[in-house]
């Protein structure tokens, strides 16, 4: 069996493992890490023995609906990321946010992009340690929220949803379900289950295209998804039509797991921080971003992802640790 095989095995048995539940708690790491610096992200451990130093790193980017597409999109970078850290690097295309977490709790990723919504559970439960998101060469960056749906639904603002299906991606997304379900009964008095049927499609993709097709008569996705989706022609502008827009959130954080030895993840760091962006997969895919995105800029989970955390809070979101 080869290695890739297995870890997709492995994570997919597992991809139930890691769930957020709803009864309120504070923000905190997993018991088993420690956080002596109050970054709220686990500490390295102070144990050589501990540490992890694979001879091929696994990297991942979060789930699509064609990761193949991405493998392409990534190759430029991990070929960079392999030369700074000397080490062979293997992408890992993962179909779920929870197989993607489980890898990572399990030891068997060591570099990976995880969505705006998995970021806190990927920091609390497995480990993960975000340090870098994509953004403009000024520096802009982030997406919004949008809640869309296609000519002729009958849906022309977010009220008419009431009465029919709305689909999200997974609990774990951000803007595929924390934020909207949290505006739906906060602003609009909405109940999942009483005032419209939730359905989950997995993936931001596939809420798009679900829509796109007339699958589903709304869905709550990420923008900046849906303006790669129409670059790439994989749908046209005049199938969607947009009733609400949110606030700017964070995009895609990017990092490594905590017991990486310190050595190899500052070359992991050095490797994202000097990639040339210019003629590569990356920067086709990401330049129709709004702000576009062509470069990684330092960010923190403690400041970055803190209007996150407190959408969490407000929805009364704790994640459970298995």
């Amino acid at each position: 069996m080869t290695l890739l095989r297995s870890l997709t095995c492995a994570a997919m048995l597992a991809a139930t493992v890691l769930a957020p539940s709803f009864a309120r708690a504070e923000f905190k790491l997993d018991p088993r890490f420690t956080d002596t610096n109050g970054d709220m992200v686990a500490d390295t451990p102070t144990d050589p023995a501990k540490q992890l130093d694979p001879d091929t790193l696994i990297f991942a980017y979060t789930p699509v609906e064609d990761p193949a597409v991405y493998a392409k999109v990534w190759t430029e970078f991990l070929d960079h990321l392999a030369k700074v850290t000397g080490k062979k690097v293997q992408f890992f295309p993962v179909q779920s946010n929870a197989a993607q977490l489980e890898a990572m709790r399990a030891g068997r990723l060591h570099v990976a992009g995880f969505n705006t919504g998995s970021n806190p559970i990927a920091v609390a439960c497995a480990g993960f340690v975000p340090f870098t998101m994509m953004a403009s060469k000024d520096g802009a960056y982030g997406y919004e929220m949008e809640i869309i749906t296609y000519p002729g639904s009958g849906i022309t603002k977010v009220e008419d949803i009431k009465g029919k299906k709305m689909a999200f991606t997974s609990e774990t997304s951000n803007s595929g379900y924390k934020a909207p379900s949290a505006l739906l009964k906060s602003q609009f008095g909405m109940q999942a289950g009483k005032d419209y049927e939730p359905v989950f499609s997995g993936k931001h993709d596939n809420s798009i295209i679900g829509v796109a097709n007339k699958d589903y008569p709304a869905a709550a996705i990420a923008n900046s998804v849906m303006k790669r989706m129409i670059a790439r022609n994989v749908i046209k502008p005049d199938q969607v039509v947009a009733i609400y827009k949110s606030q700017t959130f964070p995009t895609t954080g990017y990092g490594y797991v905590y017991n990486l030895k310190p050595e190899l993840a500052a070359k992991v760091k050095e490797a994202f921080f000097t990639f040339d962006w210019e003629g590569t997969g990356l920067q086709k895919e990401f330049k129709s971003a709004e702000p576009p995105q062509e470069k990684f800029i330092p960010i923190t989970f403690k400041e970055t992802w803190a209007v996150v955390r407190q959408i969490d809070d407000a929805m009364g979101v704790s994640y459970t640790c298995k």
